[in-house]
């Protein structure tokens, strides 16, 4: 069965490298590497990403598999959500794209400190990450679902930015119980759980007294997180964005950590 998952992933990573050019347009961007596949395929393709994923839980294209082939019904529910949004609903109506083709880094770069823009060109510089590492959605059959996990793929590295979590195992473990909380996406819970057992002694501690205990209270009562136009907000002070959306960060006095 994983030898079966792992030969379709290979065969649409060729596919990914012979498509490498740059896609203006979601619809063309999506009919270029969208794979078509049965149930029985699907079910190859959830049970082996997954088991790869336990092994293996750095394995991003496994983890963008098993977000395709177990999210239909949490896609759906963030489509639903952003469809009773009037943002949300621009959005969808324009399907903009997050990577270094349509945003202007070096506008980011000197914008204010404290923007939401220099934020986020900070946060990418700070992390070492780029844009351009989300792959494309391949296995989800309906477009419209496809453009909103592709859209959350690219606004990740976003909610980190806003969220003032790092890369790290500790920061990523919190950003995904917000966004297990919010989006009810499979990977984000299984990130969220097993990504906690993988955290050293003295971030398990901490991660329980200060760090989960704020991710389910952001998760809970931030506003959504997918309704977000991140491209108009790049201006926008994060203090007025956190007043907007009902984030308090998380600020942990020096003295209290152990």
């Amino acid at each position: 069965m994983l030898s079966k998952t792992l030969l379709i992933l290979q065969n649409s990573r060729s596919q990914l490298r012979c498509h490498s050019q740059v896609i203006a347009n979601f619809e063309d961007y999506y009919n270029q590497h969208h794979i078509q596949t049965n149930a029985f395929q699907k079910v190859l393709l959830t049970a082996g990403s997954a088991a790869v994923c336990l092994l293996n839980p750095f394995r991003a294209d496994m983890i963008a598999c098993l977000g395709e082939t177990s999210g239909v019904a949490a896609t759906q529910h963030i489509l639903e959500k952003m469809k009773e949004s009037e943002e949300g609903c621009r959005i969808l109506a324009d399907q903009p794209r997050i990577n270094t083709k349509t945003i202007n880094l070096n506008y980011l770069q000197n914008l204010p400190e404290g923007t939401l823009g220099k934020t986020y060109y900070n946060f990418l510089a700070d992390n070492k990450v780029t844009p351009d590492s989300r792959d494309p959605v391949r296995f989800v059959d309906d477009i419209e679902l496809a453009y909103v996990l592709q859209r959350y793929r690219e606004a990740h590295d976003l909610i980190h930015t806003i969220l003032q979590m790092p890369t790290h195992m500790l920061g990523e473990v919190t950003v995904k119980w917000v966004e297990a909380l919010q989006f009810k996406l499979p990977m984000c819970i299984a990130g969220g759980i097993f990504g906690a057992m993988r955290l050293k002694p003295k971030q398990r501690q901490n991660y329980k007294k200060f760090y989960l205990p704020w991710a389910i209270d952001t998760g809970q009562n931030a506003k959504f997180l997918m309704n977000v136009y991140y491209e108009k907000r790049w201006e926008q002070p994060l203090d007025e964005f956190y007043k907007e959306f009902n984030i308090k960060p998380l600020i942990i006095e020096s003295s209290k950590k152990k």
